[in-house]
């Protein structure tokens, strides 16, 4: 055996492609009729009245009086208090480029880190030491790794108020880890080439379980400062808590209890043990929080077991990339010695290969119980978090609700955040009530566990329509091609593939999804694709009409846009939309390919955390590789038109689209930079409006480390008015 000291890649750095589909859409079929030469020299006959139909495009305005409002009347469930009014233009100075070791957030704002990872959240537990000698056991009771998605609760006495600013529970994500910068060892691998593929490297136990509990979720209590300005952790709070990736979960909905799902740890297939890579995450309408499994394939490993599953069992599988010899991202949880566990099965869960002759011998099905919405009640911190399967089995990255209405259906949309992947929305069976605020799990019950499940077709001539992902329809049966769907169950686990038999369209990576609450569009974005119209599978279209060179590379979609669009009637509950493009990234100066007029005070790249504040503000957030030699990633804000605000453009590759009104300093703008190397996420806002947290991921150089220490750490960045005012106060004046 050789001892090794590698660098793991980094979990972010690893973008999911496994979707096989060849769903034809119109531009292939366009381009199958026609060479590229007539298409560039519009000898297509495509005017824009054929493109888009009788669509109405409406003239670029800043004004907001022509932006349509969303009012239902349900300012109980708004998590917000005082003047909804938006601002007409943004009037802060915009932050200038930046790649320097620290941040900078716009003139007038104080922005400062708190609850990096270590912290302890209860008292008897060392602070964070830089030789990162803490125990594997402690960071059940620390700040995880990688801050992600959060929510800000407000609380009056023991209970949710969504309207409460003094005291809240901040309630945040640990997306995955840095093992390199987390163990005292680093990322230490032990090599054995005598053993089976996926055990040739074998990792510590000690720091697979530090990993393990630095995944998940912190329930942390925060009370604001005796000096009125920002907020301080209460310690030893009865609500402080981690979630982690060995807490016991329930498996809610029509999956529960499916053969799917059962394995050696519950028989039954009700329950499961963690929950892992929890990316984005939203708000409930009722007071809950709903984290996400985003990239759960990187933690397990899969052997040579495909002589013992049926060709449909080995598919479900590969569509989620897990073929044979398969050692997940690096992690390798599944490889310490099984002497070393302090649980039956502590490592060994890890592994989905069928090595038993029953499902319940093994955990095959483990890998089945990982990819959903989990719905978390903070209030309660006896409960048990619920994985809701109704809403699908996919790489989620957030969950958005649309405004809720009295009577009406409640609607989620969701993003597949891979390559190729797919938008879905989910509308529940019941409808909605405003005695249901504060209910916890058992409103999450009547409203998550029974629905449809829908995936999104971007139509070329501009309108969409949602596909139903329901057994028995649309050719979801037992006859499909290459899986065949017995049941409801086997449609949500492999939601995906499901997908696929409908004809959804692939999308450059949809990420985070936001509602807004003055027009009820619904906003996504997508992030990057280098394979778009780079490779036959993936040909632009006009939801995807960009590919590009950059330095002479070809690169497909390499700056990504955001998308949007309106359901029909307005109701959210409806099978067809209109769509556009927001806005399109790109680098100022990348003239061809900034369809959007971005300029040096509002050019990005790579748009990922998406959020609407309550005023109707949109917050968009940067996950970027692409122009990080001039900027670090950022957060802007913008305010948003609507749906055919803009007009159609044509894209360098002869490919038209609709494209909303031009950037302009008046709305959007750069409002902070974070430290080199780091990525920008999970937002939320105090009810008052007089706090805004943000999380950095993976920062690069030495940000985030105690004073004197080397080892930079994850944190959550709290964004407050010098003068004690609202977020955005300038604007207003």
């Amino acid at each position: 055996m050789t001892l090794l000291n590698n660098k793991q890649p980094l979990a972010h750095e690893v973008v999911e492609d496994s979707n096989p589909s060849n769903n034809i859409d119109f531009q292939t079929i366009i381009s199958r009729r026609l060479n590229r030469r007539s298409i560039l020299k519009g000898g297509t006959g495509l005017t824009a009245a054929a493109f888009f139909g009788a669509l109405p495009l409406v003239g670029c305005s800043d004004d907001d009086d022509s932006i349509p409002t969303k009012n239902n009347g349900n300012d109980a469930a708004i998590p917000a208090q005082g003047d909804l009014k938006r601002p007409e233009t943004l009037k802060f100075t915009a932050v200038a480029h930046s790649t320097a070791e620290t941040m900078s957030v716009a003139a007038g704002y104080k922005a400062e880190m708190i609850l990096p990872l270590g912290t302890p959240l209860i008292s008897g537990i060392d602070d964070w030491k830089d030789n990162r000698e803490q125990s594997a056991e402690s960071f059940e009771w620390r700040m995880g790794d990688n801050h992600d998605g959060m929510w800000f609760f407000g609380k009056k006495g023991t209970a949710y108020d969504a309207k409460a600013s003094e005291n809240g529970l901040l309630v945040m994500n640990h997306e995955y880890v840095n093992s390199s910068e987390l163990s005292p060892f680093g990322y230490h691998v032990i090599q054995d080439k005598n053993a089976a593929p996926i055990f040739q490297n074998r990792r510590l136990a000690s720091d697979v379980r530090r990993e393990v509990n630095c995944h998940g979720v912190a329930v942390v209590e925060m009370k604001r400062r005796a000096d009125g300005m920002g907020y301080e952790m209460v310690s030893n709070s009865k609500y402080n808590r981690r979630i982690t990736s060995s807490t016991t979960t329930q498996l809610a909905g029509p999956v529960a209890g499916s053969d799917l799902v059962k394995t050696k740890f519950d028989p039954t297939g009700f329950q499961t043990r963690g929950i892992n890579n929890n990316c984005g995450a939203g708000l409930s309408p009722w007071g809950t929080y709903l984290t996400t499994e985003e990239n759960f394939l990187g933690v397990f490993a899969r052997g040579q077991d495909a002589s013992q599953l049926s060709a449909g069992q080995n598919y479900g599988r590969e569509r989620y990339g897990a073929t044979e010899n398969f050692s997940g991202f690096e992690y390798l949880w599944h490889t310490p010695d099984a002497k070393d566990a302090k649980i039956v099965d502590e490592f060994s869960r890890w592994d989905m290969t069928a090595t038993s002759a029953s499902a319940t011998d093994d955990y095959r099905n483990g890998f089945n119980t990982f990819g959903y919405i989990t719905e978390i009640d903070p209030f309660d911190q006896n409960s048990m978090p619920k994985k809701r399967t109704a809403l699908g089995r996919f790489a989620h990255e957030n969950c958005a609700y649309a405004p809720v209405e009295q009577g009406k259906p409640v609607v989620f949309y969701m993003g597949d955040d891979a390559r190729g992947e797919y938008i879905y929305k989910f509308v529940s069976k019941a409808t909605w009530s405003n005695a249901d605020i504060g209910g916890g799990l058992k409103a999450g019950d009547k409203y998550l566990n029974e629905g449809t499940l829908y995936v999104a077709i971007f139509n070329e001539n501009g309108r969409g329509e949602w596909k139903a992902l329901i057994h028995g329809q649309n050719g979801l049966d037992a006859l499909n091609s290459e899986l065949p769907f017995h049941g409801q169950d086997e449609v949500l686990v492999f939601a995906r593939a499901a997908a696929d038999a409908v004809g959804a369209t692939k999308m450059d990576r949809p990420e985070w999804v936001s509602v807004s609450p003055i027009t009820g569009e619904v906003y996504v974005t997508l992030t990057n694709n280098k394979y778009r119209g780079v490779r036959d599978d993936q040909p632009v279209s006009a939801s995807n009409p960009r590919s590009y060179n950059t330095g002479g590379k070809a690169r497909g979609n390499d700056n990504g846009h955001i998308i949007r669009w309106a359901e029909a009637g307005g109701d959210h509950a409806a099978t067809s939309f209109d769509w556009d493009i927001y806005l399109f990234a790109a680098p100022n100066d990348l003239v061809a390919e900034n369809l959007s007029q971005l300029n040096d005070s509002n050019d990005f790249s790579s748009p990922d955390g998406l959020y609407f504040d309550p005023r109707g503000v949109l917050w968009i957030q940067t996950d970027d590789g692409a122009y990080t030699d001039t900027s670090s990633c950022m957060l802007l804000a913008a305010l948003p038109g609507n749906v055919s605000d803009g007009a159609i453009q044509t894209t360098s590759v002869g490919q038209q689209t609709r494209v909303g009104m031009p950037a302009s300093n008046d709305n959007i703008k750069r409002f902070f930079v974070g430290p080199e190397g780091c990525e920008v996420t999970g937002i939320t806002m105090t009810p008052d409006f007089k706090t805004l947290f943000i999380n950095i991921q993976h920062p690069g150089n030495t940000w985030g480390a105690v004073a004197g220490g080397s080892t930079p750490r994850s944190a959550t960045v709290m964004i407050t008015r010098e003068d004690g005012d609202v977020i955005l106060a300038e604007s207003f004046v």
